[in-house]
């Protein structure tokens, strides 16, 4: 009992599974016709699996209820057990406590699994709720054989079942609510109200009720299915919102008047039994099966239609071996696409698609007849029972074969549905899709499926060829194309190709057959396929292929738009250039700023739309290289009408002035079409340019000869100025403009001499050449270098003096004036002589007194204990003290000095005591002598030393002022002296 559910398999049931396995045709094996190797690894496990419980009971089994994995079952005459299946080991038998001789008839378990009816055969009813361990009688329900019950599965709970129907032997349909609390001091039974609403006949006699299903559809509509031995009934009717708990009388009453709707059959078999399948829990049923005298009514529920809830109706026939009259099927369950059929020794299991029995499994006789098959509608599980064994199916993958029947039955759509997963599958169904459209004419539907199978290509292709049906064709090719892979180039390269050859050749056909409205949607079709991004690498790189097809069809538009496609802005331009249409051509240089296109195609651009070419390169800006547009401007320039020219300067000035261009090139063409074509502004030009060779960004010489050869002398002038050579612009600008030539002798500023030498020239020209007196006497006031001795020798012999009578006078006081200035410095340079003198005279006589306690100023020592330096500043040094002083102060110059100096110093010294110790007595006069000679020398040198150490205090004069930025410890030494405060 504490292993009820531990699964084993059957030796029986393998047997049937390894035979079930054993009919795999050779045809799922191998490399099938759509190119998959259709290989099973591991042998698939059988639809219905079937599992025998190992469990014995202790009693023969009477009843078996299932729902909600709660297992309900009825033992011999008085025990009841219950078995949560979550929890299998925990069984709860009950004892009914029944003296009489009554037998369990039937059990029924609602959906939830917490309320359990038990009708007996001496017409009363019992109720056991599955959180109590009491069985509690219906007394209400006494004197009725219960034979079937309608769940509420929208007001059933785990206290109450709400309003549920009952329906007896004789045809009588109550309505009832049970509630599993004790009730109140003077209601203690469980059941809350027991009536009648409707009754059923057959043939004029009451009929047992055999099954009861209650439904609710959309908009509150419920429909409630009824069946007798040999009749099937449906009331439908509408439940107001929030009345559901007052129970389905209403309905019923809706069809009071009218005769319930009903299908009937003929043949009876004693009992019938209705089963329906729910794709999942809590939602209303989608199919249903009906098991009855004539075989099986099966279809499925259409909640919409208003007449009748059954729809698509078929009847499968028993087979020959199944007999209403002896071996009659006991039991019927549905699932999503099978019916199991219980007989008394065996299972069969019928295909709802085609009809067909699909599976079969015999029962030994060793368990004896079966008694009955129930489905759990939320395990899914299907269980069996006779009355010494339980056997439970487990329904696997019920769907891996629907595809074939679907396929079979043209059904592609839900054949294709049930084989997502499956791609040999979904390949075969493809296959026979796409072949059955083929064979209806429906091609284009066809290439698509075909597109999408792994059929070989070229048999396809071929077919779409011979059938003469160009557009199913291309339609192929372009889901073909789009299933490759990017690496399957050249599969990619010959669909592409062979794709723009369809399109050219049905453009083609379409103009001479003068359609153009499908002609304009053809040609978006084929423009949009050449657009494409997923091919543009193929039409990259095979341009020049698919160039030749568009050439070979003469589709010049198409040609151009695919040159767009592929930015061949070339082709496009010179496409343009060609028909003459130039302004289109400089719209697509603007539109795509591509700079080399614009040298390639500026010329010819130029000669025609010179000013929308200009316009364009300004706008270009500093995207374009002027100098490599000078060939284009000179070429047209010169033998161009004046819009061209004046278009030329345009962009030139344009470059100088807003680019600030100084390519000396840019400025030399500039210069020569101001020469040519505007000599007004050539001088403006030259002037803004600037005065200085280095700001000049044309070529000086150039511009020189350009000026000369047009005769602008002005202009000429100008540049022997920025030349700086002033006696050729001075001799140029007196063949223009007197002034213009004063103006250029008085460039040479720093260079007097060559000034006079230019004011001469004017002279010379002013006197000899215009012959004006009085414009030469102006040279004079204009040029302070100039006198009036200067210019006299140009004038002619017989000029009279009165003519310079005013300049030779005032040349005169004008010396007289020089003279005293000079005899002024004269004197006070005699009296500033005598004064220096008295000064020095004094200096001799100045003394100074210095004590006896006096220190060095830099050493601290007495002054007196060496040689010293006093200042009249008050310092006093030694001599070695301020000589370390100044010496680190002095220029490298003056340091190389001194210290030649004092190697001199030194020598004399030691030359000195060398001729006092060896020189004899005899010869004193000589030595007298040298000694003088030497003692001269030595002060000489000690006085150079004075002055280079001691011209001026250490501390007081300029030498400590320049020394005030140095830092007092050397940088070089300050991590020596850092060290050392450490």
């Amino acid at each position: 009992m504490a292993s009820i559910l531990d699964e084993y398999e059957d030796s029986q049931n393998n047997r049937q599974g390894s035979q079930q396995h054993s009919r795999l045709s050779p045809a799922n094996i191998g490399l099938t016709h759509s190119g998959f190797v259709n290989v099973r690894l591991e042998e698939e496990k059988p639809i219905f699996n079937k599992q025998r419980i190992d469990f014995t009971p202790p009693e023969r089994i009477n009843h078996l209820a299932v729902c909600s994995n709660q297992l309900c079952m009825s033992l011999g005459k008085d025990t009841l057990l219950r078995i949560d299946l979550a929890k299998p080991d925990q069984p709860n038998q009950i004892e009914l406590g029944r003296k009489d001789d009554s037998k369990v008839h039937r059990l029924f378990l609602d959906p939830t699994g917490s309320h359990l009816l038990i009708s007996l055969s001496t017409s009363e009813c019992l109720y056991l709720n599955r959180n109590t361990q009491k069985v509690r009688s219906l007394s209400r329900w006494r004197g009725h054989l219960i034979e079937s019950v309608g769940w509420n599965k929208l007001l059933g709970n785990e206290t109450s079942t709400g309003p549920i129907l009952v329906g007896t032997s004789l045809g009588i349909i109550f309505e009832a609510e049970i509630s599993a609390s004790e009730g109140s001091l003077f209601n203690t039974n469980p059941d809350q109200y027991f009536r009648q609403i409707h009754s059923l006949e057959e043939d004029g006699k009451p009929a047992p009720i055999c099954c009861l299903e209650v439904e609710r559809g959309p908009d509150n509509k419920y429909f409630i299915i009824a069946t007798t031995r040999k009749r099937l009934f449906q009331f439908v009717g509408k439940v107001a919102e929030g009345s559901e708990q007052q129970g389905f009388s209403a309905i019923f009453n809706q069809n009071q008047d009218l005769l319930p709707s009903f299908q009937e059959f003929p043949a009876n078999m004693g009992y019938s039994e209705i089963t329906f399948y729910t794709a999942k829990l809590r939602n209303v049923p989608k199919a249903f099966a009906w098991m009855m005298g004539n075989g099986v009514l099966y279809g499925q529920l259409d909640y919409v239609r208003p007449d009748s809830l059954l729809s698509d109706v078929q009847v499968w026939e028993y087979t020959p071996d199944i007999d209403i009259n002896g071996d009659r099927p006991i039991s019927i369950v549905l699932t999503q696409f099978h019916f199991l059929l219980l007989l008394p020794d065996r299972v069969k299991a019928i295909c709802t698609l085609n009809g067909q029995v699909v599976h079969e499994d015999v029962f030994p006789d060793k368990f004896g007849a079966l008694k009955r098959m129930i489905k759990d509608p939320v395990g899914g599980l299907v269980w069996i029972y006779t009355e010494r064994a339980v056997f439970r199916y487990h329904i696997q993958r019920e769907s891996r074969d629907v595809w074939q029947m679907y396929m079979s039955m043209n059904k592609f759509d839900l054949a294709k549905e049930y084989c997502r997963d499956r791609p040999e599958c979904m390949d075969m169904v493809l296959a026979r899709e796409a072949e059955y459209c083929f064979q209806n004419k429906r091609y284009l539907e066809s290439a698509k499926c075909y597109a999408l199978t792994q059929n070989y290509f070229e048999e396809i292709a071929l077919k779409f060829i011979e059938a003469k049906q160009e557009e199913a064709l291309k339609e192929f090719l372009l889901r073909k194309l789009n299933n490759l892979k990017p690496s399957e180039k050249t599969q990619v390269t010959l669909l592409v190709t062979w794709l723009v050859e369809l399109y050219l050749n049905r453009l083609g056909q379409l103009e001479s057959d003068g359609n153009g409205l499908v002609l304009q949607e053809t040609r978006e079709e084929f423009r949009a396929f050449l657009s494409n991004a997923k091919h543009k690498e193929c039409l990259f790189n095979n341009r020049g292929t698919m160039y030749d097809l568009l050439a070979s069809h003469g589709n010049v538009d198409d040609m151009v738009y695919f040159s767009v496609v592929m930015r061949d802005y070339e082709r496009v331009i010179s496409h343009h250039c060609q028909n003459d249409n130039f302004a289109a051509a400089l719209d697509v240089l603007a539109k795509h700023c591509d700079d080399k296109l614009f040298y390639k195609f500026s010329p010819v651009l130029m000669q025609n739309i010179p000013r929308s070419v200009v316009d364009a390169w300004i706008k270009m800006g500093k995207r374009l290289d002027p100098k490599k547009l000078i060939p284009a401007l000179m070429n047209y320039s010169q033998m161009g009408s004046t819009q061209q020219i004046n278009e030329t300067i345009r962009y030139m000035e344009f470059c100088v002035y807003e680019l600030n261009v100084t390519e000396e090139a840019i400025h030399n063409y500039l210069l020569s079409l101001y020469a040519k074509y505007r000599p007004d502004s050539l001088l403006l030009y030259l002037d803004q340019a600037g005065t200085h060779p280095s700001e000049i960004h044309y070529d000086l010489k150039y511009a020189l000869r350009l000026c000369a050869e047009h005769g602008y002398l002005q202009a000429c002038v100008l540049v022997y100025r920025i030349m700086e050579l002033y006696e050729e612009a001075v001799d140029l600008a007196l063949q223009v403009d007197v002034d213009l030539a004063k103006r250029c002798a008085d460039l040479p500023e720093d260079d007097e001499e060559l000034r006079k030498k230019l004011w001469l020239k004017i002279a010379r020209h002013v006197v000899q050449e215009e012959k004006d007196v009085k414009k030469a006497m102006n040279c004079l006031s204009s040029c302070n270098l100039l006198k009036i001795e200067d210019i006299l020798p140009f004038f002619p012999d017989f000029v009279t003096i009165d003519h310079f009578k005013e300049a030779i006078c005032g040349s005169l006081e004008e010396y007289n004036k020089h003279i005293d200035d000079l005899k002024q410095e004269m004197e006070e340079a005699t009296e500033s002589a005598k004064r220096i003198r008295e000064d020095i005279q004094e200096m001799r006589n100045k003394y100074g007194v210095v004590d006896s306690q006096e220190k060095c100023a830099a050493c601290d020592f007495p002054l007196l204990n060496r040689p010293f330096y006093l200042f009249l500043c008050g310092h006093m040094f030694h001599y070695d003290c301020l000589f370390q002083e100044v010496t680190p102060h002095l220029s490298a110059f003056k340091q190389s000095r001194l210290e030649e100096l004092q190697k001199k110093l030194a020598a004399t010294t030691q030359s000195s005591k060398s001729r006092h110790r060896q020189a004899p007595k005899e010869e004193g006069d000589t030595s007298s002598l040298g000694k003088g000679t030497a003692g001269t020398t030595r002060e000489q040198i000690i006085s150079d030393i004075d002055d280079i150490v001691a011209s001026e205090c250490a501390y007081c004069g300029e030498l400590m002022i320049k020394s005030i930025d140095k830092p007092f410890i050397d940088p070089q030494k300050f991590e020596q002296e850092k060290s050392s405060w450490l």
